[in-house]
């Protein structure tokens, strides 16, 4: 994105902001810092993370990432960036085609990529693709703690911890005592490029018993972990290029890939090597403080790196500048008992959201925390991770995001050629290359479609210039063009989706799904949206988008209810199809109104789904979005009950994380999605005249807000 357009948006998206109420101002400092995270010794699942959107860092109950181990089984201690990938080598030479399952289309042999078991080669192939590339964590740093007997300190030794972040100054702060000594560390992630800055101050300094220390991985490809393997030292490389002064840069090597560290100290500390892969830094006689910078990049061009206090001020004044400017709710002149839990989830959602998924690539679900699906990100999540930011008056980080979909233009467009599509087919699973992994599912999911055409309107309506037109019109014809090209017309002159297809209610079968009514209501929407960008651009309307919008199969009905699927008559009386996303909600939640949506029986399938469906099932965006169907239809208090429904999986955590389960112990989707719907519930939605339509108006809902827009 150029630096001019950047800058246009920036000051045009101030006079696009919502009903801002200037008489009654939200005190914004006192509305993050009430809702803090401060942790009382050790806590798995409570690690506290600092970054800037693409880079993070992930810290334990000292300040760094002492004991790494502890965490594991909890959130996990990632150092981990959107550059920082690791492939392991294609030693079998494996081709993708092996991945190749066909079906026939209208007389024609489609190919997808299948994640498939009928041989040994196929598995492997299959297997290849998918963990190629994974996110690599890029090292760990942690106090070496040292008992005056020379034991090496355990988990257990730390007490009265006491840990915390500051969202609005972006630090995290540990004290605690160690053999009987206190020890205070305070860490810092640069707002402009990927470094911490730390400061340890303790007695334990002076007498060598605290040091820093860096350990360097390999790769590993797993589904699910913290993305560090050290257990192959003989795999890789960590080679130190000491610098001058105090400086040192460590040249790492995995394979084919690369980057570098370049740590920067104040004091007579020095560096040494201790083993292969593992560093320390030791302060120098006399002295009771560690101070020192830590840079990660592919390839560091200065060497002179931000000291301790310069990244302090960095941190300060422009987590400063992110609580002024956007959107900020406010809950505390609430007095229903919910309203407490609801802005500390909202105001932590805001932070985490900053520092995992803000960056230039799509987030993975775990973020930049530790590996979910080999730290690659899902195309049909995306809605649920930025979606937020341009309804909060944040667009410039979708802006950044956007981007990705022009890197991968030609991969989308080659998916679609194979498969005998006009336009880009966007893939599901994939790494920063574009390629979609092989798999039983998401290569049959189609939901993400539509997706670049909704951030494309939801920045044209922030800034309705033709400059946004013309930047992202390529990628919304392109796509609208594949959506027009994929349905099926029957001898009724009827649009049909049809298989193979999976929708995002995941459990129904590739080869008899028909015609699921979320896809076919963001069908309707995107091409009516994609014919009104041709409007705006003074360009003819496609007569076959036009044709295919007006003409898609009617979500189909059965006892006064809309059903998962076409024909799936018992979908609302067997259990074992009331599970999974009730993605039937998001039809008429999601997305605005439709003429073949009929709200009265919508409504009556909301309350049949709020009152039988297997909400263990679920995941965590599934709670905000039968809150927007719920606020849509004007049922606030309903709208609440889904938001913060009681089960395990809208469970948030004291860091803010939305936990899932003992896989996913975060899950960044239902963080987006909560920003998403409660600014729905505020600011309400075009054509809406209620204010605050998202919550009862029984006098117990007092929620002021600033700066919100209004959904479609």
């Amino acid at each position: 994105m150029s630096n001019k357009i950047y800058i246009v948006f920036l000051i045009l998206s101030v006079f696009y902001s919502c009903q801002e109420k200037p008489a009654d101002k939200i005190d914004r400092f006192d509305l993050v810092t009430r809702n803090n995270p401060m942790i009382d010794g050790y806590d798995s699942l409570a690690s506290l993370s600092i970054g800037n959107g693409e880079f993070a860092f992930t810290t334990d109950l000292t300040g760094l990432q002492t004991f790494y181990k502890d965490y594991e089984a909890g959130v996990p201690l990632g150092t981990m960036s959107n550059w920082g990938w690791h492939t392991n080598p294609n030693k079998e030479n494996y081709k993708i085609e092996e991945t190749w399952e066909m079906f026939e289309v209208e007389g024609r042999q489609v190919p997808y990529r299948h994640q498939k078991g009928d041989s040994q080669r196929a598995r492997e192939a299959s297997n290849y693709f998918r963990e190629n590339p994974h996110r690599l964590h890029l090292g760990i740093i942690g106090l070496v703690l040292l008992k005056e007997n020379g034991e090496s300190a355990i988990i257990s030794d730390i007490k009265d911890a006491k840990y915390s972040l500051d969202m609005w100054t972006g630090k995290i702060f540990s004290e605690f005592v160690f053999d009987e000594q206190p020890v205070k560390v305070e860490v810092y992630c640069h707002q402009d490029i990927d470094l911490i800055s730390a400061k340890i101050e303790s007695p334990l300094i002076e007498t060598g018993q605290l040091a820093v220390q860096w350990e360097f991985p390999y790769g590993i490809a797993e589904h699910t972990h913290g993305g560090y393997d050290f257990n192959s030292p003989e795999k890789h490389q960590s080679v130190l290029e000491n610098g001058e002064g105090n400086n040192v840069l460590i040249n790492r090597n995995l394979d084919n890939d690369r980057y570098q560290v370049a740590i920067n100290w104040q004091g007579n500390g020095k560096i040494q090597n201790t083993t292969r892969h593992r560093f320390i830094l030791k302060a120098g006689e006399n002295e009771n403080t560690i101070s020192f910078s830590c840079l990660f990049s592919l390839e560091i061009q200065k060497k002179e790196l931000p000291v301790f206090e310069e990244t302090k001020t960095n941190s300060h004044e422009l987590w400063e500048k992110f609580w002024q400017n956007g959107g900020a709710v406010d809950f505390s002149e609430c007095t229903d008992l919910r309203a407490k839990e609801l802005e500390r989830r909202v105001v932590l959602s805001q932070y985490l959201t900053k520092i995992q998924s803000s960056g230039s690539l799509p987030p993975a679900e775990t973020g930049l925390t530790y590996n979910s699906w080999f730290g690659k990100f899902h195309l049909e999540m995306h809605w649920w991770h930025i979606a937020h930011f341009a309804q909060w008056q944040r667009p410039e980080y979708m802006l950044k995001q956007l981007d990705f979909y022009n890197s991968i233009f030609d991969v989308a467009l080659q998916t679609a050629k194979e498969q005998g599509y006009q336009g880009v087919r966007w893939p599901k699973m994939v790494g920063t290359e574009g390629e979609n992994s092989p798999s039983s599912v998401g290569s049959y999911l189609i939901w993400q479609q539509p997706h670049i055409i909704w951030f494309g309107e939801q920045l044209y309506r922030q800034n309705s210039s033709d400059t946004i037109l013309n930047r992202y019109k390529d990628l919304i014809f392109s796509t609208a063009n594949f959506m027009a090209d994929y349905p099926v017309k029957d001898s009724m002159g009827v649009y049909n989706l049809v298989p193979p297809l999976i929708p995002a209610q995941e459990h129904w079968n590739k080869l008899t799904t028909h015609n699921p009514p979320f896809e076919l209501a963001y069908w309707y929407w995107g091409l009516s949206t994609a014919q009104k960008w041709k409007e705006r651009l003074n360009l003819e309307s496609d007569n076959k988008w036009e044709e295919i919008r007006l003409n898609l199969a009617t979500p189909d009905i059965a006892r006064g209810v809309y059903l998962g699927i076409q024909g799936a008559d018992d979908s609302y009386i067997n259990p074992e199809k009331m599970r999974d996303h009730p993605m039937v909600l998001g039809a008429y939640g999601i997305l605005p109104e439709w003429n073949k949506i009929d709200p009265e029986i919508m409504r009556e399938t909301m309350h049949v789904i709020a009152e039988h469906w297997d909400w263990a099932s679920t995941w965590g965006w599934d709670y905000p979005m039968a809150a927007m169907s719920a606020a849509r239809l004007v049922e606030p208090e309903l709208a609440l009950e889904f938001l913060l429904k009681d089960v395990q999986k809208n469970t948030y955590l004291k860091n803010g994380h939305n936990y899932q389960d003992e896989r996913l112990r975060i899950y960044l989707p239902g963080n987006g999605g909560l920003l998403t719907t409660v600014a729905m519930m505020c600011a309400g939605w075009e054509g809406c005249i209620i204010e605050n339509p998202g919550f009862p108006n029984n006098g117990k809902w007092n929620v002021k807000w600033e700066n919100l827009s209004p959904a479609f």
